[in-house]
């Protein structure tokens, strides 16, 4: 990557010798009012107090309660710039609709370190599927000339789809998303270390391995260990840490976890 700015800002969050805990906060947009969310200011203080390196949230969310991230080892700020039905829609198949909702120049004034995108594949809407790449695109040039850096939440996803997790669907997105003008990718863990070793030895840039819906404490923590030997640069969780029962004692134990992993 040449662009200095980029890399300054990357810098905030993916360290050489050290995985990133990025704590997803950007889920009511969607799925409005969750367990876990009824607190914002509380939650995001939480975040920046005990381990994350970054926090993923909306632009309004930002303003409301942002000031929660300013302390003494302020975490990186990620903006989530879109929204999109295909959470809710891919399982019944409702029309699939993506939009964006901020722009990267807006993140940059509110002080985002990142922006985040989504890419869905595999929804079998091949209109909606080239308005997704046509965003990303767009997006990503839009990066480019404020040197900002772009994560883009890949993701297979569909009616029809039998294994989305497969290495087979994520080596396709995460590469459709590179050859767009990705700088960062947050994705499917695949379920093993093997595949998923595979997976980021063909992606040359930083994987992210996503949560997902909460999980069993045990569940949870074999993704975090297999993902970090497969060399992923770390993790994004949001429901794993917001809902858990203790959120610092789970924030405490990933941070931990990651710490005491191979770099």
């Amino acid at each position: 990557m040449s662009d200095f700015g980029k890399q300054i800002r990357l810098n905030r969050f993916l360290r050489p010798n050290r995985k990133t805990l990025v704590v997803a906060f950007d889920h009511p947009v969607i799925f409005g009012l969750m367990p876990g969310t009824e607190n914002p200011h509380q939650q995001i203080r939480t975040f920046a107090e005990n381990g994350a390196d970054a926090v993923l949230m909306n632009l309004g969310m930002v303003r409301i309660a942002g000031q929660g991230l300013l302390n003494e080892r302020a975490p990186a700020l990620i903006v989530r710039l879109d929204w999109t039905t295909a959470w809710t829609a891919t399982a019944s198949g409702a029309t699939l609709h993506s939009e964006l909702v901020v722009h990267p120049e807006e993140a940059l004034r509110y002080g985002a370190d990142a922006v985040m995108t989504y890419l869905f594949v595999g929804t079998g809407d091949n209109e909606f599927e080239a308005r997704e790449i046509k965003r990303n695109a767009e997006v990503a040039r839009e990066c480019e000339r404020l040197g900002i850096p772009l994560i883009v939440e890949t993701l297979a996803r569909g009616i029809g789809l039998t294994n989305p997790t497969s290495p087979e669907w994520i080596k396709l997105h995460t590469r459709i998303a590179l050859e767009l003008g990705a700088d960062v990718l947050k994705t499917d863990y695949t379920g093993d270390v093997g595949t998923m070793k595979d997976v980021i030895q063909n992606c040359p840039a930083p994987v992210l391995v996503l949560g997902g819906v909460q999980k069993p404490e045990r569940e949870v923590m074999d993704i975090v260990k297999g993902a970090v030997t497969a060399g992923a640069a770390g993790l994004t969780f949001g429901r794993n840490v917001f809902q858990s029962a203790d959120v610092v004692a789970t924030l405490r134990k990933l941070r931990a976890t990651l710490d005491e992993s191979p770099k």
